[in-house]
């Protein structure tokens, strides 16, 4: 059984990493696409704006339609749908269709995330699930941080297109592994729908949804901007740029791993410290910005509490409302997508106002904001669920 579920949660670490390499990965070569079709790279960023507008739409309306299907059938579809948007990328005759052939499977993508996380929990016992998540996430941030510099190094290397077919094999890698070894997964309890749009009732919930908003604007006022940050605060570019970023890739993977073991042990401690953490970190970069060696290390913290985040994020949403995981699930990427374009907006007025290096403050700013709303839920509301891990 524990072989079943380590396969299990591999293959959907390996699914949701091919959804978010497809998401992501783009921002690598935004550039090539934009000479390849004559366009502005502004343009050609709606690859990616449209993209993430469409998951923040679709996050609580489609994993709540598809919530009393067999689960296999559903993933079985979702991964289908981004293996043939990925084909027909690779072959798009003009922008229009490869921005089309992008944004339909961005509405399925919560979908399967959702799902991922749903099954990943409910495979192991209440104890374990933090720790199972963590391994999901674990796809999530590979897909989100190493996507965009292995997507860069096949378009640089061969071409836009093989960059293209690398999100096709890798989404048809988990097509194929889902259809030969994920048994089958009917719906056991079929929540209805107003049954689980029903736990919006629960102010609990809200302090929970602005959690994770504060938490996701917090990491992305730093990490969109971070490649510009060590260049212009840190003065590295080149391989050492590279190694920064492959650095901070690595230190996030960890960081999941680190996220789910401790959110297993001390629930509530990890909430409660995480921004406390972090805001400690970012502000050492002060110190340690314009230092290479230094700042290398404090990179490696950045990655390790900005994984950790992405942990206590999804948890605390979904430990305020257990009864409906796939819709709290839904919700938890529309939060995140909604935290990622808040906070890019304030970290870019930072950058405008103050100077690249102060993109710290907006970071801190929403930190203390996720620190209040945690205590906050922590005093008015008994955290039962929380507890029950301490």
């Amino acid at each position: 059984m524990i072989k079943k579920n380590n396969l299990l949660i591999f293959i959907l670490a390996v699914g949701v990493f091919g959804i978010l390499t497809t998401e992501m990965g783009v921002i690598g070569i935004l550039p090539s696409i934009a000479e390849q079709f004559d366009i502005s790279v502004s343009k050609a960023g709606l690859l990616v704006s449209l993209f993430a507008l469409a998951v923040a739409i679709s996050g609580p309306i489609m994993p709540l339609l598809f919530s009393r299907i067999n689960r296999k059938t559903v993933m079985l579809l979702v991964l289908g749908i981004f293996v043939v948007g990925n084909i027909v990328s690779i072959f798009a005759p003009n922008f229009t269709v490869l921005l089309i052939a992008r944004v339909i499977p961005a509405f399925f993508h919560p979908i399967y995330c959702s799902l991922a996380l749903t099954v990943a929990a409910t495979s192991v016992r209440a104890e374990e699930a933090p720790k199972a998540v963590s391994k999901v996430i674990l796809g999530v941030t590979a897909g989100m941080i190493l996507g965009v510099p292995i997507t860069n190094y096949i378009a640089s290397g061969a071409s836009i297109e093989k960059a293209m077919l690398f999100f096709a094999i890798v989404n048809a890698m988990a097509f194929i592994a889902t259809m030969i070894f994920v048994p089958s997964m009917p719906v056991k309890e079929r929540l209805s729908y107003g049954s689980q749009i029903s736990v919006l009732k629960k102010p609990v919930l809200w302090l929970a949804i602005a959690t994770v908003v504060f938490i996701g604007s917090a990491t992305a006022s730093i990490n969109t901007f971070i490649t510009e940050y060590l260049g212009t605060v840190t003065n590295i570019s080149g391989k050492t740029l590279t190694l920064a970023l492959f650095l901070l890739g690595l230190a996030s993977l960890l960081g999941n791993l680190v996220g789910g073991r401790l959110l297993t042990k001390h629930a509530m401690k990890t909430a409660i410290l995480f921004p406390i953490a972090l805001g400690i970190v970012l502000l050492l970069s002060f110190l340690t910005g314009m230092s290479t060696g230094p700042m290398l290390v404090t990179i490696m913290l950045w990655g390790i509490l900005f994984a950790i985040g992405n942990n206590v994020g999804q948890y605390w949403i979904t430990s305020a409302a257990p009864e409906a995981p796939d819709f709290v699930n839904g919700l938890y990427l529309s939060c995140g997508n909604l935290g990622i374009t808040i906070g890019t907006a304030v970290g870019g007025l930072f950058i405008s106002g103050m100077g690249t290096q102060y993109i710290v403050f907006g970071g801190v700013l929403f930190l203390i904001l996720s620190l209040i709303s945690i205590l906050l839920r922590n005093y008015m509301f008994s955290p039962s669920t929380l507890l029950s891990s301490n």
